[in-house]
């Protein structure tokens, strides 16, 4: 069946990468248990059941909304038009954090897809 989370989930915090169980999925959402970036604020983080992640990859292209990133050695890419909201039950554990300035690049990037 794959990877569970772990009981008492700890309040994840922006910045941070955990590995995250994003099945089921439908379409071209993006599946299996994965690395995600946290980018909901810390305030909603620690009053919410849920939070708001983006997905990491390393088989995706450089497209406009997909920020270029290293993460434990690895390179991939921060997959910023798939953010999405997961209960934080989905969190199987935390992996670290992303560098502040990739972090700003992907913030930036959100900030360019809901502007008006």
């Amino acid at each position: 069946m794959g990877l569970r989370p772990e009981s008492g989930v700890t309040t994840p915090a922006r910045g941070e990468v955990h590995l995250c169980v994003l099945d089921p999925a439908i379409g071209s959402e993006i599946r299996k248990t994965r690395p995600v970036l946290v980018v909901s604020p810390d305030e909603l983080n620690e009053h919410w059941s849920s939070c708001l992640v983006a997905p990491m990859t390393t088989g995706s292209h450089p497209y406009p909304f997909r920020v270029s990133c290293t993460f434990d050695g690895t390179n991939g890419h921060v997959v910023v038009d798939q953010i999405r909201a997961v209960d934080k039950t989905r969190l199987v554990r935390q992996l670290g954090r992303l560098s502040p300035s990739a972090m700003s690049q992907v913030l930036a990037v959100a900030r360019e897809m809901f502007a008006e």
